[in-house]
């Protein structure tokens, strides 16, 4: 059953609290009596233990709800020789990154300087070989000329020495035929009049058609030109006759073959014949 105390409990923030409060909000009155108790407070509290065991129940979880100090740890004390200066590592690492840094940043252009070097020289080597090259080309073009040169001069010397060379073949041949043709006929002459009336033979005969026909070769008084004329008529004359003896052997082969199938013709035509007149004669 509440009752309310009507006088303020000593001290206490100088407020009334009432014994429902205190089992309602005991943290609230075990904090107003964690400090130093006010004057009158133990005779109070004496009291109130005497007159219920409310009370002492109320100061029981008073008392056990009291907040317990945390537990804070402490840094361990470093002794003054093993102290370390973070700054000083700091600063070390620093020191060693830039000098990490600089090392790659001097390896990079050491190595950008070496290539362009080896493009430097590549590019000379790409110069010398071209104009190495063009020099090659130029020599070689300039043998080419010289050879093609030397070819045509041996190709016109060639030509000069082949057409003297007929030349001088054709007018020995000329001068040969002149000479024998003028020979054959005073050999033929002779021999006519040695055998006087005799009757020639066939032989005889070709001969001396072939002797008029014949005619010497007076061609030492005649200039090229004529000359020409004189070899274009006698080629003429050559194709003429070979045109005739073409035409001779043709002739010739065909009176052959006629006289052989007449001949073949005659054998058969006598066999039968020669079996007619046996089966007559058997009859």
């Amino acid at each position: 059953m509440p009752t309310l105390l009507s006088r303020p409990m000593g001290g206490l923030h100088r407020s009334s609290i009432t014994i429902t409060e205190r089992l309602n909000r005991p943290w609230m009155f075990a904090e107003l009596y964690s400090q130093s108790p006010p004057p009158g407070s133990s005779l109070l509290f004496s009291f109130s233990e005497s007159q219920s065991p409310l009370s002492s129940c109320l100061t029981q979880r008073m008392l056990s709800s009291r907040e317990k100090p945390k537990f804070k740890p402490t840094a361990p004390r470093i002794p003054e020789g093993d102290k370390v200066d973070f700054d000083d590592i700091q600063k070390k690492r620093q020191n060693k990154d830039l000098l990490e840094l600089q090392a790659l940043i001097d390896a990079h252009f050491e190595h950008r300087k070496k290539e362009e070097e080896e493009l430097i020289a590549l590019k000379e080597r790409i110069e010398k070989r071209r104009a190495e090259r063009a020099e090659q080309q130029r020599i070689m073009a300039e043998k080419e000329k010289e050879r093609q040169a030397r070819r045509e001069e041996e190709r016109q010397r060639k030509e000069e020495a082949d057409a003297k060379k007929k030349a001088d073949e054709e007018a020995k041949k000329k001068s040969a035929l002149s000479s024998m043709g003028s020979q054959f006929s005073s050999y033929l002459q002779k021999a006519d009049s040695k055998r006087g009336g005799k009757k020639q033979t066939e032989r005889e005969k070709k001969k001396k058609i072939l002797a008029e026909r014949r005619k010497p070769l007076n061609i030492d008084h005649l200039n090229e030109d004529k000359l020409k004329e004189k070899a274009k008529e006698l080629y003429e004359w050559i194709k003429t006759l070979e045109s005739e003896k073409f035409d001779h052997m043709e002739r010739l082969k065909k009176q052959k073959y006629e006289v052989t199938t007449l001949r073949k013709r005659v054998e058969e035509l006598s066999k039968f014949s020669k079996k007619g007149a046996a089966t007559r004669r058997r009859k």
